[in-house]
């Protein structure tokens, strides 16, 4: 089985996040920290970014970015990019 990148969205009034799980593949979640840091060179954002360790599910491991008090929705470029990049599709 081929490991891969799982994306999930979540949005709220002015609440925006973004969860990428990339298991326990160091090199995913290399590529998962580069795309993000990419875009926030690019775009000039600073989201906060999260990285969630499971002690007891490695397969769980994922980094979460997060918008608060997004009221102009700018959140939608930035994950559009790091979706893009990673060239993956977003569950609910």
């Amino acid at each position: 089985m081929t490991e891969q990148i799982k994306a999930y969205v979540r949005m709220e009034e002015r609440y925006e996040g973004l969860c990428l799980i990339f298991g326990d593949n160091p090199n995913l979640k290399s590529q998962v920290l580069e795309t993000i840091e990419e875009v926030k060179s690019e775009t000039g954002m600073k989201p906060m970014v999260f990285e969630n360790i499971s002690n007891d599910d490695h397969g769980k491991d994922a980094f979460y970015i997060e918008f608060n008090d997004d009221v102009q929705r700018d959140a939608g470029d930035f994950f559009e990019r790091v979706l893009s990049r990673l060239h993956l599709v977003c569950s609910e």
